[in-house]
Formats: structure tokens, C-alpha cells, sequence
């Protein structure tokens, strides 16, 4: 049996049908979802093919669906089962049940899970025995310019400041330039940042392991018929690989572990590694406690399991790859068509081992001063189109949700709306629901929402401080005090609803006071209110930029 991994974006999708020219064989599509139930940027074209095309005849395609997604966002794994039905509607034939991957529990055990009932399945249908043999992946990789995920552009610094007044977060504000970039983006689209690894953990890597950091490597791949000869670029060092292309902070996966086991002197670690790699409720509970609750690196795991000390040729092999964070633009092109603005909160928390743990990107954007002995700082950047969009008549009015750091596409929004007066244009209301814990500390961009409220750029501002009183208040909390002026935009005057920001609790209680709103004043019960509600969402006009 061999294999080929293949990227939908570098293929014609069209051709899909001639697989079927090839005998036995079987395509299976790993399907992430992204926002509003939205395909990834790669899968967006194959989406679309799959959605204007009726009478494609693909009656000799076998094929299964890997859905990965995750249950805290609304449209939990929507593109994966969209593929799974539209593929069967086109006369494609289901090989095995769709696989649905949860990234808020543990995604890779729901694949290993999924996994080993396909295999024995696909065996079964092809009439074939499993041999246990290693399979022959080929992955196939096209650079594409000019800016994107694999060519990123170097963005000069400008300015970085702290937002908050007070308090012990860190929340800022930064500002990159595209100058020259020929960079377009639009308000609600996203930053992509690559971020490096805290050097202070690349050196504890590097003691623990006792290696030298500084040593020319080169990591080839065994396998002669795949086109990709590296892990990452090299030769290399192990310092360069460790700062700039592999996830060290991140509690490492299962696999992982079952890999590293063999390197553990002591027979009571390898049996723990090896159980916390299995599929027992047992072991998936030790993982659970030990490495995710824990939220153990693989520095604090080599701390904690003194006896384990892999080769660092292999622990680079099992390390993924350090990904891009997305932030949410808090700028306007019409305003500022040649730079990007970026809200977020320094992470930093303190672990159950008593450990401290920083956020990878950050934390690095937090030490991007302008000017770094005498050096410009750059970002690597790219943007990422989003589906978050004003709406397209200026006269619509907005309700805008965004507490903390989910202000951000509001600036953008704010900015835009702004503009549009600027231009003699008649806009409709422009409400922002805005939250933060204290006014003295962390009110930010108090005084450019204050000043767009003066100029009456935004018509009504709604600021709920959280922890200003003995009683808590949330945006929520406001949005049920104007409840009758947020009806009447909902439903007489065609308002667009925005919310930003945490995924888990703020957009599932906002949500339901929306649900309340319109069973209090539209006279619905709850089935009809969540109706409304979804109703609006499928036009366009309730969307959400939230992670969790």
C-alpha cells in the first residue's frame, strides 16, 4: 500500500474523479474547521468546488472524513461533515464513518481511536491483510509567493506600547509596518506572527541533555521516496532548531511520550510513559492529571523524570513544529493602509508543579522594542482573510461585543466607520459592549473610544467593569439594560452583531442573553429565541471571532 499526502490548495480538485482510474484506491480527508464553521484557508477553494458543483459524477471515488474541530466553538467540526455528506451526494461511496476530533479533550487519542478501527476496516473492504510494514508517506510542497504562511513578510516594529494603567497583566498595543509589503487586508482579518522560543528554556534544554546547542547538524529523512528530505531547514543547529522551528512549551502529545519511553533508565517511568501513551481509561487519565492538567513541557517533564534522557537527534524528529498565533487586526487599512495594529495580554501563569509558564508568542512580541541595541525589530508576519466583515451598506447598524482583548477588530470597525463619516458617507449606528476588570487599570483605548463617542463615531458606549463593585458585572449584564434599544436594532432596523473574544464563557453567555432579549420582547419561547438567533447567523448578521 502506498500513500500520498496532498495539500487540496496545490491541487485541481476537479480531477478528484479520475481517482477512480487507479485501482483499489482510497481518499481520505482530514477536514479543520476554522471560525464560523468555515474551511481553512487551503480547503477554501475545494469548498467551494464542492458546493457550485451539482452534477459532478463522482461515483468511483471511495472515500472517509477526519473532522478536526473543537466543541467549545458553535460550528463544532461543520466542515468535516459538510465533506463527508456533499462527497456522498456526489455518488462518492463511504468507505468508514466519519471521525470527529475534539481539540478541547485530547484530538490526537480521538484519531488513534478512530484510526485503529479504520485500518481493519479499510483492510476488510479491499481484501487485503495488514502487514504491519511502515507506509510510504510522500508529501509534496510548492512555495507560493508572495506573502503567505510559507513566505512570510519581515515587518519593521513601530511602535509598542502597554495599554493598561495598572493591575499585574500586561496588556499591549503594537504596531508593524508593510510598507512597500503590497499587503492587503481588511478589517476582522488576522495577523499571523511567528514567534521564537524563550532562549532561557533552549539553554535548560540544552543543560539537561547535556549536549552543545552550537553543533551543525543535519536531520535527513530515512525514507528515500518522500520530496521531504528535512524536518525543517538545515543543516542547522540544535540551538537554531529549538528557538525557531519546534514546539517546546506545549504539553507534548501521547506519541511523543510512547517514543521517549524507551529512553528511560528507571522501569517505573517507561511503564507510566508507556501507559499514558496508551488508550486505557487508565492511562488517559494519568495523562490527563500528570501532563495536561500539570501542563507539563517537555522541560518540566526531563525535570520531573530524572532518569529519562533521550538523544536529542530523536527528541528533535518527535517535536512538532512551532505554529504562527493569530491575532485579530485592531487597525483599519483606509486608515492605516500601510501598517497593522495588534491588541493582546502577556500569558503568564503559574502551574500546579509551581512552575512558571509564558506564552510563547507573547512574550516575544512583549520584548519587540522599536529599537534593540541600535536594530530595528521585526515580525515575521502574514495575513489571514477572515469572514468577520462590517457590513456592506454603511447604514446598517452595528452591535459590537468585545471584553478584554476582544476589542481588537473593533478599533479596526471604529476606525473604518470613522472614515466612512470622513467621506460624507451616511452611517448607521455604530454600539460597542466593552469589558474590563477595573476602570483606573485596564480601560484601554479609553480614550479613543471616548473621543469616537464625542465625534459620534460610536453612537452608544456600553463599558461594564467587571470588578469595580461587590457585584460583578459583565457585558451581559449592560446588554440585558438597553435590552429594548438592542431589540429594536435586531429586529427593526437590520443591525449586524460582532462578538470578540472567550470562546468557553463570554460568547455562550452573550449568546443567551440574546436568547433572553428576544424571548422577553419578541414574546418567543426558547426554541423559537434560539431559532432567531441561528437565523441570523446563517445571514450574516451574528458573526463571532472567539477562541478559547
Amino acid at each position: 500500500m502506498k500513500g500520498m499526502a496532498a495539500d487540496p490548495e496545490e491541487y485541481d480538485m476537479g480531477e478528484l474523479s479520475r481517482l477512480s482510474e487507479i485501482e483499489n484506491s482510497l481518499a481520505i480527508f482530514c477536514m479543520a474547521t476554522y471560525g464560523e464553521g468555515d474551511p481553512t484557508d487551503n480547503a477554501q477553494d475545494f469548498y467551494d468546488w464542492l458546493q457550485e458543483n451539482d452534477d459532478e459524477d463522482l461515483s468511483g471515488l471511495n472515500y472517509t472524513v477526519f473532522a478536526l474541530g473543537n466543541k467549545t466553538y458553535e460550528h463544532y467540526n461543520a466542515m468535516g461533515k459538510y465533506v463527508d455528506k456533499r462527497l456522498e451526494e456526489l455518488g462518492a461511496k463511504r468507505i468508514f464513518d466519519l471521525g470527529l476530533g475534539d481539540d478541547d479533550g485530547n484530538l490526537e487519542e480521538d484519531f488513534i481511536s478512530w484510526r485503529e478501527q479504520f485500518w481493519p476496516a479499510v483492510c476488510e473492504h479491499f481484501g487485503v491483510e495488514a502487514s504491519g510494514d511502515d507506509s510510504s508517506i510522500r508529501h509534496f510542497e510548492v512555495q507560493k509567493p508572495p506573502y503567505d504562511s510559507k513566505n512570510p513578510f519581515l515587518a519593521t516594529v513601530t511602535l509598542n506600547r502597554r495599554l493598561n494603567k495598572g493591575g499585574d497583566r500586561h496588556l499591549m498595543h503594537l504596531e508593524v509596518d508593510i510598507t512597500g509589503s503590497r499587503i492587503r487586508y481588511e478589517s476582522g482579518d488576522h495577523v499571523a506572527v511567528f514567534p521564537t522560543n524563550d532562549s532561557a528554556l533552549v539553554n535548560k534544554l540544552g543543560q539537561i541533555l547535556a549536549v552543545d546547542l552550537d553543533v551543525v547538524i543535519s536531520l535527513n529523512n530515512l525514507d528515500e521516496e518522500s520530496n521531504k528530505r528535512h524536518p525543517f531547514p538545515c543543516p542547522t543547529t540544535y540551538r537554531t532548531a529549538l528557538t525557531h522551528y519546534l514546539d517546546i512549551t506545549h504539553p507534548p502529545r501521547t506519541n511523543v511520550l510512547y517514543e521517549l519511553a524507551q529512553y528511560a533508565s528507571d522501569p517505573k517511568d517507561q511503564e507510566n510513559m508507556r501507559k499514558m501513551a496508551s488508550s486505557s481509561p487508565e492511562g488517559k487519565a494519568l495523562y490527563q492529571g500528570w501532563v495536561l492538567d500539570a501542563c507539563r513541557n517537555i522541560l518540566a517533564i526531563l525535570e520531573d523524570m530524572p532518569s529519562l534522557r533521550p538523544p536529542i537527534d530523536h527528541l528533535c524528529e518527535l517535536l512538532p513544529r512551532l505554529q504562527a498565533r493569530y491575532y485579530s487586526i485592531a487597525s483599519s487599512s483606509k486608515v492605516h493602509p500601510n501598517s497593522i495594529h495588534i491588541c493582546a495580554v502577556v500569558v503568564e501563569y503559574n502551574t500546579k508543579t509551581g512552575r512558571v509558564n509564558k506564552g510563547v508568542a507573547t512574550n516575544w512580541l512583549k520584548n519587540k522594542l522599536v529599537t534593540d541595541n541600535g536594530h530595528k525589530s521585526t515580525v515575521p508576519m502574514y495575513i489571514r482573510k477572515s469572514q468577520f466583515r462590517l457590513p456592506f451598506k454603511a447604514t446598517n447598524p452595528v452591535i459590537m461585543i468585545g471584553p478584554g482583548t476582544g476589542i481588537a477588530p473593533f478599533m479596526g470597525f471604529i476606525q473604518e466607520r470613522g472614515w466612512l463619516k470622513q467621506q460624507g458617507k451616511e452611517v448607521g449606528e455604530t454600539v460597542l459592549y466593552f469589558g474590563c476588570r477595573h476602570k483606573d487599570e485596564d480601560f484601554i483605548y479609553q480614550e479613543e473610544l471616548q473621543d469616537a463617542e464625542k465625534n459620534e463615531v460610536i453612537t452608544q458606549l456600553n463599558v461594564a467593569f467587571s470588578r469595580d463593585q461587590e457585584q460583578k458585572v459583565y457585558v451581559q449584564h449592560m446588554m440585558k439594560t438597553n435590552k429594548e434599544h438592542i431589540w429594536k436594532l435586531i429586529h427593526s432596523d437590520n443591525a449586524h452583531i460582532y462578538v470578540c473574544g472567550d470562546a468557553r464563557n463570554m460568547a455562550k453567555d452573550v449568546q443567551l442573553a440574546f436568547y433572553e432579549i428576544a424571548e422577553e420582547l419578541g414574546g418567543m419561547t426558547r426554541t423559537q429565541a434560539t431559532d432567531y438567533i441561528k437565523k441570523l447567523m446563517t445571514k450574516g448578521r451574528y458573526s463571532q471571532d472567539v477562541w478559547s
